[in-house]
């Protein structure tokens, strides 16, 4: 316990100055942080960062995670983010003929999924950065309220398991249980802040966003189960990888701003 509060007040100091700062050094951070979570994906499944595939692969993330802006000097070249996109696809994908069978179909999928799940969440962590530092402390809010009060409600009053074979410890109670307070707190934010909306359309919205960072967790928790690994790295000791800590975000943060755009909140 003493090493996670320990690691978690070290992280919490590098980590907040970045998101308050905001700008190109917490958009090269997102970046950054979606390189560790590939390198975290593709050494869980015995891939290396450092050969051809794992070059291509981090490139492909990079490409996806990059903020909007970062992009804007292909239009002079008349290029687009999809070839680029495709190209790396390809190139992976080829890679398979010359290899002699050490990089197979199946190694090209995990490294494209493991490109756009990693690099979609990242890239709008600094897109909902640059919307505005209120939408990512709302963001933030939902998912550390949803994952501290269900760990709480559910050791209280837990009795029912929500997915016994993946995470054991987890219960009904407890996904409920986050998804009230989340409401609550990041609501009570929300609106405190005089942010645009409606209340039930806000109240709404948290409420997806709390059921999909329940979801972002599990699917994290299943990927360490099937891999066999405790922890989906050893960078922040006592609370494991950039993956273990944005698990929640990665399922929330690409939904958050096209749903304000959606109901035309932003």
């Amino acid at each position: 316990m003493k090493t996670r509060i320990i690691t978690a007040i070290v992280a919490l100091a590098v980590f907040l100055p970045f998101v308050i700062y905001g700008g190109l050094p917490f958009e090269l951070l997102s970046m950054l942080l979606a390189a560790i979570a590939l390198y975290e994906i593709l050494v869980m499944t015995k891939q290396k960062l450092v050969s051809v595939n794992g070059i291509i692969t981090l490139v492909l993330t990079l490409t996806v995670a990059a903020p909007s802006r970062f992009l804007e000097w292909l239009e002079d070249y008349d290029i687009t983010q999809n070839e680029i996109i495709f190209v790396c696809m390809a190139l992976l994908l080829s890679y398979t003929v010359f290899s002699k069978n050490r990089y197979h179909f199946d190694q090209v999928g995990i490294g494209i999924l493991a490109a756009f799940y990693t690099g979609i969440g990242f890239h709008y962590l600094a897109e909902t950065r640059n919307a505005g530092l209120e939408y990512v402390i709302f963001a933030l809010l939902i998912v550390w309220m949803t994952d501290t009060m269900a760990y709480f409600v559910g050791r209280s009053l837990g009795k029912h398991k929500l997915a016994p074979n993946v995470s054991p410890n987890k219960t009904v109670e407890g996904f409920v249980g986050g998804i009230v307070f989340a409401v609550l707190i990041a609501g009570g934010y929300y609106f405190y802040m005089d942010l645009p909306g409606e209340i039930l359309v806000i109240i709404l919205i948290i409420i997806v966003l709390s059921i999909f960072g329940q979801l972002g967790d599990l699917v994290e928790s299943a990927l360490k189960r099937y891999y066999g690994v405790k922890d989906s790295g050893k960078l922040l000791p006592g609370h494991g990888g950039v993956l273990d800590r944005f698990d929640n975000l990665l399922f929330v943060l690409p939904l958050l701003l096209p749903l304000l755009h959606i109901l035309q909140i932003l």
